[in-house]
């Protein structure tokens, strides 16, 4: 096996799971701006900035778009007023979640006809992987 190969592998196929990304009706950057203010708890805009790797006004506007459609809301922090906190809100948690599912249905049932054997493989290379990436 290449390492190539590796670093590689997920980006075609994670690319067509994205398809199943267009019934949230948001853009990339949206869904992963709010991804990860669902799974990382309230964020501060600059944290939430530097995670998505983009600069500060960028994300202003992400988050502004966000908040128009319901699916976020900024709160102050009472340790620093100068802090500005991002929460998802109940409706951009759910259609966050109903994504993921449409996009784990999607990798399931592409799954589904492989041997118990190949699954099982897989299994045991995804918790590799994890503990891997965990140590980057």
């Amino acid at each position: 096996m290449t390492w190539c190969k590796l670093h590689r592998l997920p980006a075609p196929g994670l690319r067509r799971l994205r398809v199943e990304d267009r019934e949230t009706g948001l853009s990339g950057p949206r869904a992963s701006a709010l991804s990860v203010v669902v799974f990382g708890g309230p964020i501060a805009l600059g944290d939430l900035a530097a995670a998505e790797q983009v600069k500060p006004p960028t994300m202003t506007r992400l988050v502004s778009a966000l908040e128009r459609l319901g699916l976020v809301q900024r709160e102050g922090d009472d340790a620093d007023a100068r802090v500005v906190r991002v929460r998802a809100t109940p409706s951009g948690i759910r259609r966050l979640q109903e994504g993921r599912a449409r996009r784990i249905a999607r990798l399931q049932a592409a799954l589904q006809d492989l041997p118990d054997g190949d699954l099982a493989t897989i299994e045991r290379a995804v918790a590799l992987l994890s503990d891997v990436v965990r140590t980057l």
